[in-house]
């Protein structure tokens, strides 16, 4: 039943890592609408309160604890020409696409039915969401088994997923006020076109991606597989990759938080409106420039380390941030855009980390069942952002806001609260998370030097099963620094 470790380890070429990353920046391209307008189109556009949109976050993503799980054995146990993960970007495209214009669309119909439309529509999204990005997460980890190939390919995927969000970010109101005829114009019709462009864009990117990978990484010939439910039993006994959930999702619900509310902190705390495109696409810009510094940094820095230090500038950062005047706008600008910076370091590795717990768990005798252990981390982020959602909409009712008003001080200070003060803490939570993580680069290059050995001689197979169990000295090491 033990899962190989040993796998193809050469390099990628420049071509296959742009074209891995396009599937980040298509999703990017719909997500970052999402988490970074949804909120307050919702909200100021389509005419949900705030709380109620906190609570439809909340219960569409906790829908998720049963489609993720699922679409993770289904991906596993896919099999194609064309691979077990590749086929459902060439499927799902087209209708996540259609999805994300429908969910950004506003029909005429009652309170009541308003309400029921959205939660429909951005439940459907979520699904398909889940049916692409699952078996494109999943992919990241069968192209290459190199670790350090696979830091470097996650950098590319992050980068070009920010680069897809500053697009995003840098177009969205623009292109909402132009075909909506102007700032005061049908700013409903302005935001369907926009996600109709932005949307075949995203479709097109995904298409590039499936014809420009291969999935390399193959599990052991004769392997045996359980069913869905025995996979994810195996892969919640899996102590390290419980630490990288956990991780997940104190950086996700960060990443709801701040997300959602900064087009309010612009628009209200730094009075600033006109500025809410250019501030989002300026940390995004810092995002792009923090993970492609990820890929050079790696060669150099255990990943684990290098997660530690970008994670205690996430925690400063934010907390500059926090104590910004409101008539300080450079000030605000530098201190968001650090943060960026120094997050998009922490993400691709955290993703990168994934496949590690999953050899590791091959290790002790288990599947590689790459697709669940994405699949179960996706949901770990939709729980994060469920919560991080949920969070801000009723944090943002408790606090006073009222949609398009003057906000009162307290209004004021809720905002600033929700966009530097709990990411910061947030980021605390994830500086003693890290510290239980053990898989180091010097840890993982053992663990594949052993997979090489009992792929010679596999009758030591058991015996360094046994001997990694979690009860011998694996799960004793302190991660490594180099």
């Amino acid at each position: 039943m033990g899962g190989n470790v040993g796998q193809p380890t050469g390099r990628l070429t420049l071509k296959e890592k742009l074209g891995y990353g396009l599937g980040d920046t298509a999703s990017n391209i719909v997500f970052q609408v999402v988490i970074n307008f949804m909120m307050i189109f919702y909200t100021d556009v389509f005419g949900i309160s705030a709380a109620a949109v906190g609570t439809l976050m909340l219960a569409v993503r906790l829908f998720d604890a049963v489609t993720d799980p699922v679409m993770g054995g289904l991906a596993d146990r896919t099999r194609s020409r064309w691979g077990r993960y590749r086929p459902w970007l060439l499927f799902a495209a087209l209708p996540y696409g259609g999805l994300a214009v429908l969910a950004f669309s506003t029909p005429d119909l009652s309170d009541n039915g308003k309400l029921i439309y959205a939660y429909i529509t951005y439940a459907a999204l979520m699904t398909v969401y889940t049916i692409i990005n699952i078996p494109y997460s999943a992919l990241g980890g069968v192209i290459t088994g190199d670790p350090r190939e696979r830091a470097s390919v996650q950098s590319y995927r992050f980068a070009m997923a920010m680069v897809g969000g500053a697009i995003v970010t840098a177009l969205t109101m623009p292109l909402v006020h132009h075909f909506s005829g102007g700032v005061d114009g049908d700013l409903a019709r302005g935001y369907q076109i926009t996600l109709g462009l932005l949307s075949a864009i995203a479709v097109v990117c995904f298409m590039v991606c499936f014809w420009t990978t291969r999935e390399r990484v193959q599990e052991e010939a004769g392997a045996q597989k359980q069913s869905i439910a025995a996979d994810l039993f195996l892969l919640l006994a899996n102590r390290q990759w419980l630490i990288i959930a956990g991780i997940t999702f104190f950086l996700l619900v960060l990443v709801a938080v701040r997300s959602a509310v900064t087009p309010y902190y612009v628009k209200y705390f730094l009075d600033r409106e006109e500025l809410v495109s250019q501030f989002i696409t300026a940390g995004m810009m810092a995002a792009v420039a923090g993970a492609l510094l990820t890929n050079f940094l790696t060669k150099y820095l255990c990943k684990v380390r290098l997660f530690q230090l970008a994670n205690i500038g996430v925690v400063l950062f934010h907390l500059l941030l926090f104590i910004v005047p409101g008539d300080q706008l450079v000030l605000a600008f530098a201190a968001f855009m650090l943060a960026n910076f120094c997050q998009m370091i922490v993400v691709p590795l955290m993703f990168s980390m994934v496949p590690d717990t999953v050899d590791y768990g091959a290790r002790q005798g288990g599947n590689k069942n790459m697709a669940m252990a994405f699949s179960a981390h996706l949901l770990v982020i939709k729980l994060g952002l469920a919560i991080g959602g949920a969070m801000t909409g009723w944090l943002l009712a408790y606090y006073g806001y009222e949609a398009n008003q003057a906000q009162t001080a307290q209004a004021l200070t809720g905002i600033v609260v929700l966009v530097a003060l709990l990411p910061a803490v947030c980021g605390l939570a994830n500086g003693v998370i890290i510290r239980f993580y053990r898989l180091s680069s010097a840890e993982m290059r053992r663990l594949h030097q052993q997979a090489a050995a009992d792929t010679e001689c596999p009758a030591r197979k058991n015996t360094v099963a046994q001997k990694s169990d979690g009860k011998g000295g694996n799960e004793g090491n302190a991660p490594s620094a180099t």
